[in-house]
């Protein structure tokens, strides 16, 4: 009986073995949770949920949804850079990166087995140009490409599908962000929309203006030893 009611060994688990961070013992509450001990560090971030959530109850039919409204206002007004026959290319409203660009189905579908073979294709299609026009105007090093599926799949709007083509530079992942919640545009939406417009390949293939590699949209400035 006095065995079983000694306190366990703040350095060891349960089972004998050496606990791998025995410096978190002064950091964490005194009695013990269920979970198993890995080698990453976490970094919460709840206000990530409250804009997750806030972006699914807004939406709750077609008629409260910005990517079915978008197609009937004007492309400025909307900040769609390009229109499809299945689907279009709008700027992210609140981009990571200047150019943060977003590929919508005209229906109002939330799973990517719910568009057909054709708007398939053209998604693919249109994200192909995306990238190649973003090349031409911003000169990007590379770039992110996904679809975030369902809320637990981090979607802020699940109720329609959408996919991110987001440019990326060297030194473009800074502090602000992690420190101050914060992340720096260096140009207006509208700058962005009007010069990615300029640059898409017009319907017979010919290309319009958009300037020399690096010559529209700006690349983020790094932050000091960045870049």
């Amino acid at each position: 009986m006095a065995e079983q009611d000694q306190e366990p060994d703040s350095r060891r688990e349960p089972g004998g073995g050496a606990v791998p961070y025995p410096e978190d013992q002064g950091l964490t509450d005194g009695f013990r949770l269920a979970g198993v001990p890995d080698s990453f560090q976490r970094l919460w971030t709840p206000h990530r949920l409250a804009y997750v959530k806030g972006g699914q109850e807004q939406v709750t039919s077609e008629d409260t949804c910005p990517f079915c409204a978008a197609p009937a206002r004007s492309d400025e007004e909307a900040l769609i850079v390009h229109r499809g026959r299945r689907a279009f290319v709008i700027l992210n409203l609140f981009p990571y990166n200047a150019g943060h660009l977003l590929v919508c189905p005209y229906r109002h579908v939330p799973d990517y087995t719910d568009i057909d073979p054709e708007e398939t294709a053209e998604i693919a299609a249109l994200t192909q140009t995306a990238m190649r026009v973003l090349r031409k105007v911003a000169n990007p090093s590379g770039f992110n490409l996904g679809m975030n599926q369902g809320v637990a799949g981090g979607a802020g709007i699940a109720a329609h599908l959408h996919q991110h083509v987001v440019p990326r530079w060297g030194g473009d992942g800074n502090f602000l962000p992690i420190i101050a919640q914060t992340k720096a545009i260096t140009q207006t939406l509208a700058d962005v929309r009007a010069q990615v417009a300029q640059a898409w390949p017009q319907d017979s293939g010919n290309e319009t203006g958009g300037g020399p590699a690096g010559a529209g949209v700006a690349a983020p400035e790094p932050t000091d030893g960045e870049g």
